[in-house]
């Protein structure tokens, strides 16, 4: 059972084979840290324990929780149009990180429960303010993490990545089967 209502980590999951259905977490997320590695590992952490009192016994629940990081401050969903601009001109001509928390519960059993943080690199070219607000006016960076999604429009602007592509879209899918 997949913890989240993204429909970008349902695609990730069907593109490398794991069947899943979705249960996504209503918990209120509380959060005790300010290090995005470990902020991530908390919220997947509250997101399967939520789903986990809500599914069968013996199911195995996964959670994922996604944050874009700049010089150690995280970059949540812009509230507005303007907080997207100052997010994305702090970004352009700069690299960023971008860091996704994974639990996964298994049958609800200590020894079946893991977390891991997967880590990428993001460089993005720089950006006119035109080119920001044309971006903007696309209306795609109001719902992702940081103002992006690299796998869209955004994708002009990605200089390059250290690190898992996937894991920037939403959900490190290689390392999840491995551990899996």
């Amino acid at each position: 059972v997949l913890a989240s209502a993204s429909p970008r980590r349902r695609q990730l999951l069907e593109q490398v084979g794991i069947p899943h259905r979705v249960y996504p977490s209503q918990v209120e997320e509380v959060v005790t840290s300010t290090i995005p590695s470990r902020v991530v590992e908390e919220l997947s952490e509250q997101k399967c324990a939520d789903v986990l009192e809500r599914v069968p016994e013996g199911t195995l629940v996964l959670g994922a929780d996604t944050v874009v990081a700049f010089e150690g401050r995280i970059l949540g969903k812009p509230s507005d149009e303007e907080e997207a601009f100052r997010m994305l001109d702090m970004l352009q001509g700069n690299t960023h990180q971008v860091y996704t928390g994974v639990t996964i519960v298994c049958c609800g059993i200590p020894e079946g429960e893991r977390t891991f943080v997967e880590e990428t690199d993001v460089e993005v070219y720089p950006m006119s303010r035109e080119e920001i607000r044309r971006y903007i006016e696309s209306g795609d960076p109001m719902d992702k993490a940081g103002a992006y999604g690299i796998q869209g429009q955004f994708a002009a602007y990605i200089k390059g990545i250290r690190g898992d592509y996937n894991n920037v879209v939403g959900l490190p899918a290689g390392r999840l089967y491995q551990e899996l």
